[in-house]
């Protein structure tokens, strides 16, 4: 059984930072992509940043320059360091993974962790 766990969520004031981890776990035998997605309320949920196992990394245009993918292979976890936060990055974060398990590579989310920026 595959599982994300995230953390790292929580309230922060306007210009503020927060740091979200999620850690993955489980009978692994390799990750692809991880990534981290964001919904807000009445709202699709969309891509925040991506990180390849080659090291090739995605923002959306709207967190470019204030948010930093990072990974650690060797614990299976993903990072999203996220400075100068404005309001509107408001939302549940989510973690996804492409992951190898038992011979099958399939996409895993995590539950979500919520951010709320105050003004």
């Amino acid at each position: 059984q595959v599982q994300l766990v995230e953390s790292g969520g929580g309230l922060v004031q306007a210009g503020g930072s927060l740091r979200l981890s999620c850690a993955a776990s489980g009978s692994i035998s390799g990750i692809n992509a991880m990534g981290w997605y964001r919904q807000a309320p009445g709202k699709l949920r969309e891509l925040v940043a991506t990180h390849s196992n080659g090291g090739n990394t995605n923002y959306a245009d709207s967190v470019k320059g204030r948010f930093t993918i990072s990974r650690d292979n060797a614990k299976n976890t993903v990072y999203l360091q996220m400075n100068s936060l404005k309001p509107e990055d408001t939302a549940v974060y989510y973690c996804q993974a492409d992951i190898w398990a038992k011979g099958i590579l399939r996409g895993y989310w995590g539950q979500g962790t919520q951010v709320t920026v105050s003004s």
